[in-house]
């Protein structure tokens, strides 16, 4: 236990004061506008063929870019700390208002870029100027020819505001009316969704399942809201897809993720083949929860008595004294961030479900949203966002222009920050029962991202399939999601969750389509890294910050082959990551086995 006693509630009040009411933001907020007229001058006066004007409207973009995701991750954090903010919710249209304002300043600068002669453009890229923007310009040109002229452009983005962010924002609202009576330990409580889902891990099997069906019935009862809301975020998109010709749903998710097709197909391939293993450790724990199939509801369950509430202070020590035997920067890091109040931790009412980090350019640090409930599962998602964390802090010497970092990249720093948390836990065990429990706790989040997150692309995949043709009802999403998940899970799921697409934040993001398989390619991807770290020790720590910093300057493709030497668009790489965590299964099913 550790005397130390760090902050379970963040610190916001040093980011802007006052909350929702802050007078500070208020003034961010008008800046942003005049920085916007500002750069919307330096556009239209832009000299297209010289490298100190084009430098101007460079700088001149950073500033806004710095000072809008200040403000939009501030009010992200006031939305999540208290779905019941209402003023939170009105700066969060505004923030999308200003985002609208500037896509079409920005579409109208990629458009300049796009029309200068090729001869000229590469000896633009040559000047001392422009030489460190050589991929991120390169890249916003080529996106420009993928896109419609500016004036439709701006047309969609204007239409943004009031279509497609609305229906994002939409569904926040929906998730945030919804409280749930349930009875637990003879007291009668109304849970938010967050504190209904964390009960998944439950060790009482009566508990886990009045939760699973609670939480069912309360799906089905908004079930026609959150049918509406998905199908017009994917009408939106599929509208503007077709505007532009652009015949595959994944066309924009994977230019996002500077993926190739042949990349995504080759890790689904090579995980589809392997499942077997996983499909094994499923059955063994049903049968070791005294159960014939294994259920939804059953997922989570701890599967030994030796399981342990770690409280917050606990789980944060332990995070921070691991990551210090990978390398000191992180360890230095990860105090800094736990003591400094950048993590929102407390388990109480009101607060959105789920965890996220969220970068503060202006002030360079992060803040971290998660509910802790005492789960080994909980200090893995602490180190993982940390690991989000220690990615921003990294790219912290890097011009702002050069940090757009891809989904699938961004996964890889959190999950490789969870395995370093997740190994030291299984090698201290202070026991069989105690080792078991944290083996499976690992695999859980091979499960996670090998059958959960599998599902989860099937089903957006199929529904983008369908809603082509027209509105894709409640009924039929239900339908769609169980298949996917009985299909994912290799036929070992008995009682599905076929209202998931309701329950899933990621469906409904509107600033990144398809948010599942960046999970499954950042876990893999992070065990290569993984592996190295343990190769080279903590002389790998330098190579490995070199490696974040490259993840905005480069495709997926060409960061493996540079950083690793791997060529990722073969089914040989993926199936590397995956034998690791065969080893994890193989290891579980034997000490379960003696163990009787």
């Amino acid at each position: 236990m550790t005397n130390k006693k760090f902050p379970e509630v963040w610190d916001l009040e040093s980011v802007f004061t006052g909350g929702s009411n802050s007078e500070e933001l208020r003034i961010q907020l008008d800046r942003i506008q005049v920085e916007l007229e500002e750069l919307q001058n330096a556009v239209s006066s832009i000299v297209a063929e010289d490298a100190k004007s084009i430098l101007n409207v460079l700088e001149l973009m950073k500033e806004v870019y710095i000072n809008m995701g200040q403000a939009g991750s501030f009010v992200s954090c006031l939305q999540a700390q208290d779905m019941t903010d209402k003023k939170a919710s009105l700066l969060r249209g505004e923030i999308s208002s200003l985002a609208a304002n500037f896509a079409p300043i920005k579409l109208q600068f990629q458009q300049v870029l796009s029309g200068i002669e090729e001869e000229k453009w590469t000896d633009l890229l040559t000047t001392e100027e422009l030489s460190q923007f050589n991929f991120t310009l390169n890249e916003w040109r080529d996106e420009t020819k993928l896109k419609l002229s500016e004036q439709e452009e701006n047309i969609i983005s204007a239409l943004k505001v009031d279509g497609y962010n609305a229906w994002g924002e939409m569904y926040d609202l929906l998730i945030s009316d919804i409280k749930i009576p349930f009875t637990i330990d003879g007291e009668e409580k109304e849970l938010s969704v967050g504190q209904a889902n964390n009960l998944s891990s439950h060790p009482d099997a009566t508990v886990r399942q009045a939760a699973y069906e609670a939480l069912e019935k309360t799906w089905t009862e908004k079930e026609e809201f959150f049918a509406k809301t998905l199908n017009h975020i994917a009408g939106f998109r599929l509208a503007t897809y077709k505007k532009r010709g652009w015949d595959s749903v994944l066309q924009e998710p994977l230019q996002t993720n500077r993926m190739q097709p042949e990349t995504i197909d080759a890790m689904w391939g090579a995980i589809t083949d392997h499942k077997a293993p996983f499909v094994e450790y499923l059955k063994r724990k049903a049968e070791l929860l005294n159960t014939s199939t294994m259920d939804w509801f059953n997922l989570d369950a701890p599967i030994t008595a030796s399981t342990e509430t770690i409280s917050y202070q606990e789980g944060a020590a332990f995070v921070i004294k691991n990551f210090g035997r990978f390398g000191k920067k992180l360890e230095t890091f990860a105090t800094n961030a736990i003591e400094n109040g950048w993590i929102e931790a407390e388990n109480r009412p009101n607060k959105r479900p789920g965890g996220f980090c969220t970068g503060l350019p202006l002030t360079k640090e992060s803040r971290i949203f998660m509910t802790y409930s005492g789960t080994m599962s909980n200090v893995a998602t602490l180190a993982h966002e940390l690991g989000h964390a220690f990615h921003s802090y990294a790219l912290r010497p890097i011009h702002t222009l050069n940090t757009g970092y891809a989904m699938g990249v961004a996964e890889t720093a959190s999950t490789f920050a969870e395995m370093i948390v997740a190994d030291a836990a299984v090698q201290e065990a202070n026991s069989v029962d105690e080792k078991i429990a944290l083996l499976e706790d690992k695999i859980q989040r091979s499960v996670a991202f090998f059958m959960n997150i599998h599902a989860r692309f099937l089903f957006e995949t199929r529904f983008y399939e369908e809603r082509k043709e027209g509105i894709v009802p409640a009924q039929r999403l239900n339908e769609i999601m169980e298949e996917a998940q009985k299909e994912a899970y290799a036929g070992a799921l008995n009682v599905a969750h076929p209202h998931f697409w309701a329950s899933k934040l990621h469906f409904y993001m509107t600033s990144v389509p398809f948010y599942n398989f960046p999970y499954t390619f950042g876990y893999l991807f992070s065990l290569s890294i993984y592996a190295k770290a343990k190769e080279e020790g903590s002389s790998f720590e330098d190579k490995y910050i070199a490696l974040l910093q490259d993840t905005a300057v480069m495709s997926v493709e060409d960061l493996a082959m540079k950083h690793l030497g791997e060529d990722i668009t073969e089914k040989a790489f993926w199936e590397k990551g995956i034998r690791i965590c065969e080893q994890d299964v193989e290891q579980f099913l034997e000490l379960t086995t003696q163990k009787g």
